[in-house]
């Protein structure tokens, strides 16, 4: 049970049976936690018929490739997201579109959720890497094919992608 204390009241978490299944419930305040998934956008940029892909340089999945993506900030809306994650891992600003699709996911150690994958046109700045990234480019779908992806949400964001520009 992730968070073994209360937010409300600091007191220790008690593992209880609520609404079919084992919730923490604080002692003190009655509070219940509630586990909740967690909210991440991603960019698809795409140019020349290659998808820009930033290789991970943190775990997980430390050295797999992903859309330039993170999780959202609780002050934030989805679409700022991804443009500020954008730019932190690929040293381009974006101007973000249409919202493409949702995909869950429930294989990252840092807990389950939702990435929000959004189509996004470069339109200024240069190609560099942060702190969290080793490296960025564009790929062809057959280069696609010969890395390795990060995780559930890469492989599924990317797999609709080749479904559809290999028609």
């Amino acid at each position: 049970m992730p968070g073994s204390y209360c937010s409300n009241c600091g007191s220790r978490l008690i593992p209880q049976p609520i609404e079919g299944r084992i919730r923490g419930v604080c002692p003190d305040c009655s509070l219940v936690a509630y586990e909740q998934r967690k909210l991440s956008a991603a960019v698809r940029i795409v140019k020349d018929g290659r998808l820009l892909l930033v290789q991970r340089g943190i775990e997980p999945w430390y050295g797999s490739w992903h859309l330039p993506s993170g999780y959202v900030e609780v002050d934030e809306e989805p679409e700022t997201a991804a443009q500020r994650e954008a730019l932190e891992e690929t040293g381009l600003i974006v101007k973000v579109g249409g919202l493409v699709d949702y995909y869950t996911y429930d294989d990252d150690p840092r807990g389950n959720g939702i990435i929000l994958l959004f189509d996004a046109f470069p339109l200024e700045g240069e190609f560099s890497a942060n702190d969290e990234t080793l490296a960025l480019g564009y790929f062809s779908p057959e280069e696609i094919d010969r890395i390795p992806l990060a995780g559930m949400s890469a492989r599924n964001m990317i797999a609709d992608w080749l479904a559809n520009v290999k028609g």
